[in-house]
């Protein structure tokens, strides 16, 4: 079981960094719409394949985010 709820997390952190879905779309070579759709659908970020084989082993998966330090 994916223990995160990557579709909030990735809402969340652009709210926390002030930035659109917009931005980081193209920030990361991508579109705004694509973002949408990933945040929309999280199973397509996280593969379900990786978390069915993960869950047969007897693992859930928990995601953690750490702010990079700045230079």
């Amino acid at each position: 079981m994916l223990l995160n709820n990557i579709e909030l997390d990735v809402k969340t952190k652009c709210i926390e960094e002030k930035i659109s879905q917009q931005k980081i779309g193209e920030a990361a070579g991508t579109s705004g719409a694509y973002v949408s759709r990933l945040i929309n659908h999280p199973e397509k970020i996280v593969n379900k394949t990786f978390v069915t084989m993960m869950e047969k082993l007897g693992y859930d998966i928990r995601l953690t985010y750490e702010k990079r330090e700045t230079e």
